[in-house]
């Protein structure tokens, strides 16, 4: 029954921010998915007999990927595996079920926010038994064992079905297929007050739900559509397509440009909301009113303690760097911590199991707190719902009265994407190579204060992560920080970051793309964007 299949090593299959990201193309290549599982399994000790999670979001492949996973789990000497109703898992649901059920660590099946299909993305990430992204000494110790590897094992046996609930068997090991929605739309409930939101629907307040075709469609409709009484056509593209319907499942201002027009229009619901391809980025617009990812964050957090599960207070707040300082603001009033973390998810995980942080969020549009290790979409949109049903408030307003308490912190990221990773990897070098000299000298964003190279010390373990993006810092408290991004699955994304904080007495009514005008024109002179790349303008900006 089990078979040992003989392979050689690929050697790309180091995981980026979270987890193997490739085009479906590579991920078909004999063996490829085979070798990274195996790699995975190899590097785990003490879980034989144990429970794994497997789930992903749907998009093409994921089917056949978890076929693999549970004949290989089976082969290896799982004891359980659970595994979503027809594969589908949220990320944050999965993360729920890993915590909840007591698992191992768990699978998850996605590329997150990049586009689906026979031609698209692929992804598969190990997360650990705190449910969240597994860390740098797993990571680095899969990606290791991945250039290694000669075998994999693999149950040599019929496919399961994973589109009926129930318990089924796969050699010695049981398979446990699940409704994927239920236990997280429970969680919800213990966090939320949906007696509040449910009567402000009653009452009349509007919304509209943006599932891009991707995975949240089933946990929006059971949630805000039945256990909330939104009326049936909330949410739209509710259905997940292995193809996401064509659609970019990035809930930003260009891929979900449709909602944000629908936002701004005279006859505008009161609150517009989106996710991603797994369910764990947000996009938050009121009537005519855009909230950045940065605000959103700190807003949450100001506002937490009107939702019955944090009613308690916060334990402290956490940010990656390029998220803008909007939060900083609010920990520093409200005398909580501040932690300022490399990008990815998985390094607010070691914050949130010791008790060091709540609420954690990055720029990217990823919001999330200690009921789960990973960020998570329906969350946030759920916790801004809640805020308003107790407010009773515009979101308009409620942003309005946060810059007049905390200034504001004006802030976009353009993307150069698809850049030639040698052309990325020379810009980055020459920034570097510059840090030195730059304190002291002026450019269109004024005089810097002081340039670095970020780098992080885990308070919780004290282990050390450098080179995580270069900061530039101006005497005005403005910066521009660039960082290489590790979600894509092709060439380079160059990310530029660019803010500027007014104060509660200044011009709080300014146009984004006025405010940062100088600064935008810093960044292209101080790292020659353009002339490293050929591009003279970002492919997108959020």
């Amino acid at each position: 029954m089990i078979q040992t299949v003989s392979t050689i090593p690929f050697d790309d299959q180091n995981t980026g921010t979270s987890g193997l990201r490739k085009k479906v193309r590579v991920f078909k290549h004999p063996n490829y998915a085979e070798n990274f599982v195996q790699s995975v399994f190899d590097s785990l000790d003490g879980f034989t007999g144990e429970t794994l999670v497997v789930g992903g979001d749907g998009r093409y492949l994921n089917r056949e990927v978890i076929q693999i996973v549970l004949k290989m789990a089976a082969a290896n000497g799982f004891g359980r595996v659970i595994v979503g109703q027809g594969g589908i898992l949220s990320t944050p649901a999965a993360s729920h079920l890993i915590r909840s059920s007591g698992a191992f660590g768990g699978l998850v099946l996605s590329a997150s926010h990049n586009p689906g299909g026979p031609d698209e993305d692929f992804g598969i990430k190990y997360n650990i038994g705190n449910g969240g992204p597994a860390p740098e000494k797993v990571t680095d110790a899969i990606a290791a064992r991945s250039l290694v590897i000669d075998s994999y094992k693999i149950l040599d046996a019929a496919d399961v079905d994973i589109d009926m609930l129930g318990v089924s068997h796969l050699g010695d090991m049981t398979v446990e297929v699940v409704d994927p929605v239920t236990a997280y739309a429970d969680l919800m409930r213990s966090l939320f007050n949906f007696g509040a939101i449910r009567g402000m629907i009653t009452d009349g307040f509007t919304l509209a739900f943006d599932s891009m075709s991707a995975v949240t469609g089933p946990y929006a409709v059971e949630i805000l559509e039945r256990q909330l009484g939104a009326p049936e056509g909330t949410v739209m593209n509710g259905t997940p397509l292995p193809d996401f319907g064509h659609h970019h499942p990035d809930p930003n201002l260009v891929h979900a440009r449709e909602l944000y027009d629908r936002l701004m229009a005279d006859d505008a619901p009161d609150f517009g909301a989106a996710s991603d391809g797994d369910g764990d980025r947000n996009l938050i617009i009121g009537r005519h009113c855009y909230v950045t990812p940065s605000d959103s964050l700190a807003v949450l957090a100001a506002n937490a303690h009107l939702a019955p599960g944090y009613a308690g207070g916060l334990k402290g707040i956490a940010r990656s760097m390029p998220t803008s300082g909007a939060a900083d603001r609010v920990a520093e009033k409200m005398g909580l911590p501040l932690y300022e973390t490399p990008t990815g998810w998985k390094f607010f995980g070691n914050l949130l199991d010791a008790g060091m942080a709540t609420i954690c969020g990055e720029e990217s549009a990823g919001t999330g707190s200690d009921h789960v290790r990973e960020k998570d979409g329906i969350w946030a949109v759920l916790l801004w719902l809640n805020i308003l049903a107790v407010r009773k408030q515009s979101v308009a307003a409620i942003m309005a009265d946060h810059w007049a308490t905390y200034g504001r912190n004006y802030y976009a990221r353009h993307d150069y994407e698809a850049i030639a990773k040698d052309k990325a990897d020379a810009l980055m070098a020459a920034l570097r190579g510059r840090l030195a000299t730059l304190p002291g000298t002026a450019n269109s964003g004024g005089t810097v204060k002081s340039a670095d190279d970020f780098a992080y010390t885990d308070p919780t373990d004290q282990s050390v992560s450098k080179n995580q993006g270069v900061r530039i810092l101006f005497e005005d408290r403005s910066r521009v920080v660039f960082r290489l991004s590790g979600t894509g699955t092709e060439g380079a994304t160059l990310r530029v970051y660019i803010e500027r904080y007014v104060g509660p007495d200044g011009d709080l009514g300014l146009e984004t793309a006025t405010a940062l005008a100088p600064l935008i024109a810093a960044a292209q002179e101080v790292a020659d964007i353009s002339g490293f790349t050929g591009m003279d303008r970002p492919s997108v900006i959020t």
